[in-house]
């Protein structure tokens, strides 16, 4: 075999696996966030996930029941110092980060733009957009000297669209995206890969109120080339690619998994 073949014979189903990598999801013990958590642990991970909410008693079966470890941290991590908190935690169960998912976040709607103020605005860009550079920050100390990580920042459709009814959360999702192609030209010399993936419509209980809404929702799939609602599920093939060995060469990406929407 020639030495011009060696790397295409060197590939296999272990360029998915993350088998003894340890990895940290933000907002993992829920919606999306938990659909991450799950899908690392699948392919392998020891997965410590941070949430603000305190109950994680089906993500830690799920993710254990991959035979996967699992840790949980209740942390808000827009307050002074929980970032670095969340990685030292990390450390003592896990050791050094390998991956690490950006997806906690948070949307507050209102109809009338005049009514939507600096007390709708900066809680958003505070746990979208901050906290989501001080986690990259942080687990960047890791990743940095080892030559090798992943960053995977959660996006949005919204990441390239208007935001009517929350301008907050598109400015954060098009800032998230920016943070991505921006920390991906700093630390990519480094081998680390920072990438980022954009969600369409999913039923989660954020979308719950417009999937009750049989007019709106019947809006939203007439909009959706693939004729239906995004389920987690859907979203667990991406970010197992992303955080593994296949992806070395992804660099400053944004995938959209959105059955179509943007080109509609």
């Amino acid at each position: 075999m020639s030495t011009a073949d060696a790397d295409v014979a060197s590939f296999g189903p272990d360029a998915f696996s993350l088998d003894g990598r340890t990895a940290i999801v933000t907002g993992g013990n829920t919606g999306l966030g938990q659909a991450f958590t799950v899908a690392l642990a699948s392919m392998g991970a020891d997965v410590l996930a941070a949430g603000m909410t305190s109950d994680d008693s089906t993500t830690r079966q799920l993710a254990e029941a991959r035979g996967s470890r699992y840790a949980f941290m209740e942390a808000d991590i827009t307050a002074q110092g929980a970032p670095r908190s969340v990685v030292e935690r990390c450390h003592a169960e896990f050791g050094d980060v390998d991956i690490l998912v950006n997806c906690a976040g948070r949307v507050t709607n209102e109809p009338e733009v005049l009514s939507f103020t600096r007390q709708e605005w900066d809680p958003m860009v505070a746990l979208n957009l901050t906290a989501a550079f001080e986690m990259s920050h942080e687990v960047a100390k890791d990743m940095v000297p080892r030559r090798s990580g992943k960053i995977i920042n959660v996006c949005s459709v919204f990441s390239f669209l208007g935001g009517r009814w929350s301008p907050a959360y598109a400015a954060t999702k098009h800032g998230i995206a920016g943070l991505t192609k921006a920390y991906c030209d700093e630390l990519a010399p480094f081998g680390v890969q920072v990438n980022g993936i954009a969600p369409g419509y999913f039923a989660t209980p954020l979308t719950a109120d417009t999937r009750a809404d049989v007019g709106a929702s019947q809006r939203v799939v007439d909009h959706i080339p693939a004729g239906r609602w995004g389920h987690r599920q859907d979203l667990m093939g991406a970010a197992a690619f992303l955080a593994g060995r296949a992806s070395d060469y992804v660099n400053g990406h944004i995938l959209t998994v959105d059955g179509g929407y943007l080109v509609r």
